[in-house]
């Protein structure tokens, strides 16, 4: 069997976004969950610029995910993770995961990374990488982001609660948790002075 690839997606993956949109919205329908509906022009202007990542395996399409940055790049966004029905539960969702989290910290790399799901799988995947359950008043409050909920099922929920709940779950990665502990002036004298 030949290796699956996963990969910053560019201009000559743009063959493959039509099949990403039907395995989005297929997915979606057998959840039986919302999904930000995206077209054909947006997915192709992520892989554009450097801002998705693709599994291949030889030339068929086993998995997209892609990247957005919200309010003056403070936030980012790595959304749209999807794995074509032939590839599921052989670490694909995974690989590409990881794959656009390190596009996104090597990009913007004070960026706070969200992301918004129903799926178990996800969570699992953004706990592992350091991510916390917050509230939606966590996000990013750039409007632009949130017309892209209006194209899910669920955005009925979003407005009736003041966009403070959805069915989605809120996760947030703070690289600001993740620096090294900073240690004050005053103790590093002293260390130096216990040293001397």
């Amino acid at each position: 069997m030949e290796e699956i690839k996963v990969m910053v997606a560019d201009a000559s993956h743009e063959i493959y976004v039509d099949t990403i949109l039907e395995t989005i919205s297929a997915a979606a329908k057998v959840r039986g969950t919302g999904i930000a509906k995206r077209t054909h022009e947006y997915l192709t202007t992520k892989m554009k610029e450097a801002k998705a990542v693709i599994a291949l395996q030889g030339d068929r399409f086993a998995g997209f995910s892609y990247i957005e940055t919200w309010g003056n790049k403070q936030y980012v966004t790595t959304s749209g993770l999807i794995v074509h029905p032939d590839f599921r539960n052989m670490g694909v969702a995974k690989r590409i995961k990881d794959m656009t989290f390190t596009l996104a910290r090597k990009r913007w790399p004070h960026a706070k990374i969200f992301s918004l799901t129903s799926g178990a799988a996800v969570m699992a995947m953004n706990t592992q990488l350091g991510y916390k359950p917050v509230t939606f008043a966590d996000l990013t409050d750039d409007e632009a982001f949130w017309r892209g909920c209006e194209g899910c099922v669920n955005s009925d929920v979003l407005h009736r609660t003041g966009r403070k709940y959805c069915i989605c779950t809120a996760m947030l990665y703070d690289p600001e948790e993740h620096l090294p502990a900073k240690i004050p002036d005053e103790v590093l004298e002293r260390i130096k002075a216990l040293e001397k």
